[in-house]
């Protein structure tokens, strides 16, 4: 009698145990993005410290980390016009550690030289951060008061002046090539590994011009240290209101905006890539970050991933165009 009744508790029991299997594969599967993260967050500038796309990570920084709960550690990788660094990014594991903050030469290096990754297919667009104008700046000491006095000496004298960029390849490389065709004058380049370097260079005299976007030089112009003569923006720029336009000198051909993205490794869980877009996004309309960007002299963008690769892929084929229309080369 004891086994019988054992026996038929068995039984009774069995469905119960066969059908936890399936209540459990019924369960929803734990999204990618509730443990992330776990650890340290690795943000990959492919510049060197000092220059803008140093400075957006670090104005980042900090509200990111409290937003995430976890610390955000900059790695900066420099040279060859931010390819280095985009390459180690393109090689990460796509499991949302390592991210990388591009700047405008991402959307320039596709046509200038051969690179080791993808630049649409190895990457996650996540969001376009901002962007704003390039300005021509010269040291307090030079003699140039005006971009009139500087055109002046170039066509004086070519090649005798010389201008610097935080590389080349980069787009104000690029503008300023167009500009001496448009404008007939020579002036010979001289390309630093970033914008730090070259300000460095700039601030100590060792160059007569550069040619860089306003968030590098913007507290060194309104400290007096440096001068600026004219801006590649199809408008005055509102922080510097003076400061005429290239175009209000009759070279408007060269128009020309500098931009800093946002971007996941390609394969990184959609999750993960709509967590970080979110908490970047949110970080970018705070009042205090939205205003220090645009005192820096660039405007929040905050885009949608979706409007971040419609523009890496028109910012592409706009200079692949320029690069082949006028032979330009990447230099050693």
């Amino acid at each position: 009698m004891h086994r019988l009744v054992m026996h038929r508790r068995s039984l009774l029991a069995a469905p119960a145990i066969l059908a936890l299997p399936a209540i459990a594969r019924a369960q929803p599967a734990a999204s990618p993005a509730q443990g992330w993260p776990d650890r340290p967050v690795r943000v990959i500038v492919p510049w060197a410290p000092g220059g803008s796309t140093d400075a957006m990570a670090r104005l980042l920084q900090q509200r990111l980390s409290e937003r995430l709960g976890q610390p955000i550690v900059i790695e900066n990788r420099g040279g060859a016009s931010g390819s280095i660094g985009a390459a180690q990014a393109a090689l990460a594991a796509p499991d949302g550690y390592t991210w990388l903050l591009a700047f405008d030469t991402q959307g320039v290096n596709p046509g200038l030289m051969r690179l080791p990754f993808d630049t649409i297919g190895d990457f996650a667009p996540v969001t376009l951060i901002a962007r704003g104008p390039m300005f021509l700046v010269t040291q307090k000491d030079k003699p140039f008061r005006t971009i009139q006095d500087w055109l002046a000496a170039a066509r004086k004298d070519p090649e005798k002046i010389t201008y610097a960029t935080s590389g080349s390849g980069t787009l104000a490389h690029l503008a300023m090539t167009l500009l001496a065709t448009q404008g007939n004058f020579k002036v010979t380049h001289v390309p630093y590994r970033g914008g730090g370097p070259a300000t460095t260079a700039m601030l100590g005299g060792e160059i007569d011009s550069y040619m860089t976007n306003a968030v590098v030089v913007m507290p060194h112009i309104r400290a007096g240290n440096l001068r600026a003569l004219a801006v590649t923006s199809a408008e005055r720029w509102p922080g510097l209101p003076e400061i005429p336009t290239f175009g209000e000198i009759g070279l408007s051909g060269a128009e020309s905006y500098t931009w800093w993205a946002w971007f996941g490794r390609a394969g990184t869980p959609a999750p993960i890539l709509d967590r970080m877009g979110e908490v970047l996004r949110a970080t970018l309309r705070e009042p205090a970050i939205s205003a220090r960007i645009e005192e820096l002299g660039a405007n929040v963008v905050a885009s949608s991933p979706a409007e971040l690769a419609a523009f890496l892929k028109s910012e592409i084929d706009k200079w692949g165009a320029v690069i082949r229309e006028n032979n330009i080369r990447a230099e050693s």
